[in-house]
This record gives structure tokens, C-alpha cells and sequence, in this order.
């Protein structure tokens, strides 16, 4: 399975009987809040709540990864097994899916793919919804095995500034990069870490969709071919995956990982 998938492929995969489809929508990408009009999931979707469940609680950082325990008792809630296919979706069209895509990748199960346009693709094409609804699944046997290079912590990046071993690539907007927009964090200085590059996570889509392979190429042809190890960052690590997720779809060969924390944790450690 590609790590993109069509609606039209899940419309004719949707009795697959290992296929599961995670509805990851929090439309508020600040508080998490979901939409008043979040009643409606693609059919037989089951509620992934990346804010609450898929997040460290304990973090003084949004959307920071959980543990592997944490996040293996909450798949397994969910009924995730080991050979589950898994396709995750979001409401905004393409915003929170890939954060989710690069957990799982992260926790040991590859087998996941991105619905590309999301929820606002599948009702263009009037295909099958449902109402939410709670539910209680059979408890799953998925087991994760967290790959701990695929997470960059503070202390790396910040030895980064001056070994410069690695690229670092910024997913926020121009506006927040360069220091000119506000942060949408209240109290929060907007601006860069030292030696980062700027690609705004919108420059990889068009509307609701990713951009063709071709356009996608484009965007990184900024990284000139160097082999040096790719680190994403934005603004609480949501957006970099999306980011991220481009760069695999376009075969970016490169070493990839994430900084949780991103300018939310780096603007509060160096002021």
C-alpha cells in the first residue's frame, strides 16, 4: 500500500476486514477544540484523539510523543492489531493525518497511509458517512517499538546551530519564521532557531490535497542534493510531519526525524 492513498482506493478497500480508518480531526490546530460540525466520520471510522489520547500528558509542550506504552494501550483500545492497515483522514483535508502517519511509522507499524483530501474530498464525491459514535472495540494486539532517532530532542538542535550536521527545515509561515507574524501561541515571540530553512508546510499542497511528485520535487530542490540528515520543526510538531511526509513521497533519500518540541520549546529555553 503507498503511503497516499485516493478516496476512490478507500471506497473500494472499505470491507477490507484488517482495514482500519482513524478519523484524526481536531479543527483548532491551537486548542484541539474539534468543529461543531464534527458529527460526520467516513463509515466505520474509529475516533483517533491526537490531542487527548496519541500526546504526552504530562508534557509542558503540545502534541509532544507519547510513551510506547501509553501509545500501544490506546491502539490496542482502538483495536489495532499487528497486520492492521491502517488509513488515517482529518476534517482540514490534509493537517493532522500526517502527524499520525509519522507516529505510527515512529511506534513500528508502517503499514499506515494518508487519505489525501481527507474528509472534505470524501463528501465531494458523496461517499459513504456515519454519525460519530462511542464504541468498544475488541482489544487489539498491536505492540509498538518506538524508533528513537526518529524524535530530535532540544539539545541536538541546539548543537546543531554551530555543528550544522544536519539541515533543519521550518513548516511554519514566512511571516512567523522571519519574526514579522505573531505567534497564534499567546505570549509566544515568533521567529527562528539559528541556521534553519524556511519551507512553509503550504507549499507542498494544493487546497486540500498534496501537490503531483513533480511539484512536490520542486519544493525540495532547495536541499541541492546534500545527504546530510533532514530535521523538521514548526510550530508544535504537527506541521513538520506534513513536511515530512512530502519528502517521502517524493523519495527524499536523506535520514528523517522530527523536533517535538519545536518553536514552542525552543522561543521558552533561549529568549
Amino acid at each position: 500500500m503507498d503511503s497516499l492513498v485516493t478516496v476512490a482506493w478507500l471506497k473500494d478497500h472499505l470491507d477490507d476486514s484488517n482495514l482500519i480508518i482513524l478519523d484524526a480531526r481536531a479543527s483548532d490546530p491551537i486548542s484541539g477544540a474539534v468543529s461543531e460540525n464534527s458529527s460526520n466520520s467516513i463509515k466505520g471510522a474509529r475516533i483517533f484523539n491526537l490531542k487527548t489520547n496519541f500526546s504526552e500528558k504530562e508534557s509542558l509542550y503540545p502534541n509532544m510523543v507519547p510513551s510506547p506504552e501509553q501509545f500501544q494501550e490506546e491502539c490496542q483500545k482502538l483495536g489495532i492489531n499487528q497486520n492492521s492497515v491502517l488509513v488515517v483522514y482529518d476534517a482540514l483535508g490534509i493537517y493532522w493525518s500526517p502527524r499520525v502517519w509519522w507516529l505510527f511509522k515512529a511506534m513500528g507499524h508502517p503499514n499506515i497511509a494518508v487519505l489525501d483530501g481527507g474528509l472534505p474530498e470524501w463528501i465531494l464525491h458523496n461517499l459513504p458517512l456515519e454519525e460519530n459514535r462511542k464504541e468498544t472495540y475488541v482489544i487489539g494486539n498491536f505492540t509498538a517499538s518506538f524508533n528513537s532517532e526518529a524524535v530530535v530532542s532540544f539539545s541536538a538542535v541546539f548543537e546543531n546551530t554551530t555543528s550544522e550536521m544536519a539541515i533543519l527545515i521550518d513548516a511554519r509561515s514566512q511571516g512567523r519564521f522571519n519574526g514579522t507574524a505573531a505567534e497564534p501561541r499567546k505570549g509566544l515571540r515568533s521567529g527562528s532557531i539559528p541556521k534553519s530553512i524556511n519551507i512553509p508546510y503550504t507549499e507542498v499542497l494544493r487546497g486540500s490535497k498534496f501537490k503531483s511528485k513533480g511539484a512536490l520535487a520542486v519544493v525540495f530542490n532547495r536541499l541541492n542534493n546534500e545527504s546530510k540528515p533532514v530535521i523538521f520543526s514548526c510550530g508544535s510538531g504537527v506541521t513538520a510531519c506534513i513536511l515530512l511526509f512530502a519528502s517521502e513521497l517524493v523519495g527524499i533519500q536523506n535520514k528523517k526525524s522530527v523536533y517535538d518540541g519545536s518553536w514552542t520549546e525552543w522561543a521558552q529555553k533561549v529568549l
